[in-house]
């Protein structure tokens, strides 16, 4: 599954361990703030396809 970037299942399982090590009980706010970021992302790029279609652009 991940053999395009050299990973295999003990080097993920490695990366995981050591993720929960470094973030351990910080994770889900971790990923909760992650998540966030990722959907005021998707709304500044829907706003910006917006603006654009309403100038009659259409550059896509």
């Amino acid at each position: 599954m991940f053999a395009f970037m050299g990973l295999g299942t003990v080097e993920l399982i490695i990366v995981a361990g050591v993720v929960l090590l470094l973030f351990g009980s910080r994770l889900p706010k971790v990923m909760r703030s992650l998540g966030e970021g990722i959907v005021e992302f998707k709304r500044g790029v829907q706003g910006i396809e917006d603006e654009s279609a309403s100038r009659g652009d259409g550059h896509r």
